[in-house]
């Protein structure tokens, strides 16, 4: 009797890349608010490859700091990185990777950046400390830094803006610094509002440095002590990140012009979270910092106007 070989194993049927970009949606509009609000600012054929990089980097940091994080090894980490690498290559492994692998394709760029992100997580696998600002420097450009580089090949950039009109050959200017500088003041940004959160599982990102600069203590942080030190601590916190917004600013005016206005409508509105961390009393510990809708939306005109000036 004739025997027929085995049938190959059956392929994973995926998404469209439209039910893919849908699903990319969904999930931005679920865990950030802030940031998909600026989104919509965007243009249609914009928004949807910056929802496909946001819907990654989320699933990025999920593995080591979502539900089932607790089972994410050094050997997870590399698995993503292989799947990241099928995305670039055009073959991808989900139904989110669906929108990133056409957004690749739509809008070139580079991949280190994403690998530079996953490198952060790896951090986080065993690190719960940071000595210095310079140490934490290096954990928040991998793991949002980056993020700005990721978004510039969707972006664009105002070659009027960056060239002389008497020299047309000449390379635009590409605000790498000021990009890194906005995904830096982020992370500080949410490093000041989760402080109680990351301390009830046993992480401290406020360098002990400047804990020991204002003679507060781990044992006091796990306390959640809020007296004077504390207060002058989260102050010097507050200006650093602040410091990075403004350096932040200084690059979106070399963007296309139709993505400054999100970007200025996102910057204004997570650096407005600092503001809410000082009316708060600089409780970061029992009171989470958030900057209500009606806020954000009062805010986009004043977004609008300073994304009009050179």
């Amino acid at each position: 009797m004739l025997q027929l070989p085995d049938s190959p194993p059956r392929m994973k049927t995926l998404v469209s890349v439209d039910e893919s970009y849908n699903l990319c949606r969904h999930l931005i509009a679920k865990y950030s608010t802030t940031f998909y609000l600026s989104t919509l600012l965007l243009s249609k054929e914009k928004r949807p490859a910056i929802w496909a990089i946001y819907a990654w980097c989320r699933r990025t940091d999920e593995l080591v700091d979502g539900p089932a994080s607790a089972m994410t090894t050094p050997e997870t980490l590399d698995l993503w990185e292989q799947q990241l690498e099928a995305i670039f290559a055009g073959q991808p492994k989900d139904n989110f990777d669906v929108a990133l692998a056409d957004t690749v394709q739509r809008f070139p760029m580079d991949i280190q950046p994403f690998r530079d992100m996953i490198a952060g997580q790896r951090m986080d696998l065993y690190r719960s400390r940071y000595e210095t600002f310079e140490e934490l420097y290096l954990y928040c450009y991998r793991v949002a830094g980056t993020v700005g580089l990721m978004s510039t090949a969707v972006m664009g950039l105002d070659t009027t803006r960056n060239t002389a009109p008497w020299n047309r050959e000449q390379q635009p200017y590409v605000p790498i610094e000021e990009e890194i500088a906005l995904g830096i003041a982020k992370q500080l940004t949410n490093i000041l509002r989760d402080v109680g959160e990351d301390a009830r599982r046993g992480r401290i990102y406020i360098p002990l440095e400047d804990l020991a600069r204002f003679n507060y203590t781990e044992q006091d942080l796990f306390k959640g002590v809020i007296d004077e030190r504390w207060r002058s601590l989260m102050r010097f916190q507050i200006e650093r990140a602040r410091q990075f917004y403004t350096k932040a600013e200084r690059g979106i005016s070399y963007l296309s012009a139709d993505a400054r206005w999100p970007v200025w409508a996102a910057l204004t509105h997570y650096s407005g979270i600092l503001s809410i961390i000082e009316r708060n009393d600089y409780n970061a510990f029992t009171q989470r910092a958030y900057v209500p809708q009606w806020q954000k939306l009062r805010s986009l005109p004043l977004a609008w106007m300073r994304s009009q000036v050179f």
